[in-house]
């Protein structure tokens, strides 16, 4: 059965095209292969393009004067036929230390789903986890493949402060705070990497369609991978799947 998409004009520089509001990888992987295909027929046309679980937003270097002539021409990138394009995305390896030290809400969150600090830990590294999209802030990783006895309801109050590199779980997500912020999912971990850094030209080292594997790590392990990072001398492991 053929999916229906919409195309709707988002602004005078840019257009939306959605897909039916669910997320599954086979949805992702038509995104972004309709994502390289758009970036790749226009070129220097358009700005950038952004994904989302179930769209993609096309923003134009110049006003767009013809809204249905782009749409025809997005219809048809839409509607090729990709077959069984291969397409190399990554599993990294990202340590997480559990610590209570270090997690400021996993002593409560393990009280709150009756679970030991053990049965977290195994429960959120047994997973691997597709990165659907970035957003919320710079180096955000929207994942799915949470398991389902981790799921909690996001805090009441948001905290007004989460630390860089917190590893937390809200609603049925999990993911990696790139910056201090307010926020109210909670945080069970935190992650000794950077997943954003502006003053490189790929200022996050991973994209969407790749996916992630939790290693727990001990809070020593936690200061001297930090510490590594730093001063530049530490890398994610990956292996191409």
């Amino acid at each position: 059965m053929k999916t229906e998409l919409q195309y709707k004009r988002y602004s005078e520089k840019s257009i939306l095209i959605e897909w039916p509001p669910k997320i599954d990888e086979n949805s992702l992987r038509k995104i972004l292969l309709v994502k390289k295909s758009v970036e790749k027929f226009y070129g220097k046309l358009i700005v950038e393009v952004v994904s989302t679980y179930n769209s993609l937003l096309i923003y134009y270097v110049s006003t767009i004067e013809d809204f249905y002539s782009e749409v025809l021409n997005l219809k048809s990138l839409c509607n090729a036929k990709f077959g069984d394009v291969l397409v190399k995305n990554k599993l990294w390896k990202i340590p997480v230390c559990y610590a209570s030290s270090l997690a400021m809400d996993l002593d409560v969150f393990v009280r709150d789903k009756n679970l030991s600090i053990d049965e977290v830990i195994a429960l959120h590294t047994s997973s691997i986890y597709t990165i659907y999209f970035m957003g919320f802030l710079p180096g955000f990783l929207y994942l799915g493949g949470l398991h389902e006895k981790l799921f909690c309801d996001r805090k009441i109050t948001p905290s007004p402060k989460i630390e860089k590199g917190a590893v937390a779980i809200g609603g049925n997500q999990t993911g990696i705070y790139p910056v201090e912020s307010p926020g109210g999912w909670h945080v069970i971990g935190r992650c000794p990497v950077d997943f954003f850094d502006p003053n490189k030209e790929d200022c996050c080292f991973v994209n969407p369609g790749d996916r992630i594997q939790f290693i727990s790590i001990s809070e020593k392990k936690y200061n001297e991978i930090s510490s590594l990072f730093f001063h530049g001398l530490y890398t994610p492991e990956f292996v191409f799947e």
